[in-house]
């Protein structure tokens, strides 16, 4: 046990706002993620004005990640900024990368904002190094959403910017459909 930290004893509290992604549909979605231990997850819908868009929180203080997933939910897509590489020439100019992604349901919008978040909660419990990386929590939830298994080991590969291998296809993991997702099948 963690004297200093107890917390990170404890298992993740997961809660929903949302009727059309009750818990156990939270918890279908996060399979395959690790826990932010001692943090209690809650998500709940995101009333938009003009067009979807990517919103979550963690609060250190109060151990608490809040995803808010579009409601209405429509396919979006969101440009993910991943790093920057250096520009040829003398100057110290650089190129952010970046790379187009299209959330097709709520469930891949839970695993990406979870495994973004979960790195801030990795960054700051795990490694107390702060939390304000958002470039690396970016890249970390690009590379690992779509994956059916993330490990401890992924954040520390993730630090050293290694990947296991190339990065998943869309075929590699396909995120699980959740009744009620736009496109599902399920009434």
């Amino acid at each position: 046990m963690n004297a200093e930290r107890p917390w990170l004893e404890e298992q993740m509290r997961v809660r929903s706002a949302m009727d059309a992604l009750p818990v156990p549909d939270v918890r279908a979605a996060l399979d395959g993620l690790p826990e932010a231990h001692g943090y209690e997850l809650t998500v709940r819908p995101l009333r938009y004005r003009t067009e979807p868009h990517l919103s979550a929180l963690t609060v250190f203080d109060e151990r608490t990640i809040t995803i808010s997933v579009p409601e209405p939910f429509l396919p979006f897509g969101e440009t993910v900024p991943y790093g920057a590489v250096r520009a040829p020439g003398k100057s110290m100019r650089f190129v952010p990368m970046s790379e187009g992604v299209t959330f097709r349901a709520r469930a891949e919008v839970v695993r990406f904002l979870y495994c973004h978040e979960w790195y801030h909660w990795f960054l700051y419990e795990i490694r107390q190094k702060g939390w304000s990386s958002e470039t690396a929590c970016d890249r970390f939830a690009l590379y690992n959403y779509r994956r059916r298994r993330v490990s401890l080991e992924d954040a520390h590969r993730a630090l050293r910017r290694e990947r296991d291998g190339a990065r998943p296809t869309r075929a590699a993991a396909k995120t699980p459909r959740l009744p009620g997702d736009f496109g599902s099948h399920a009434h």
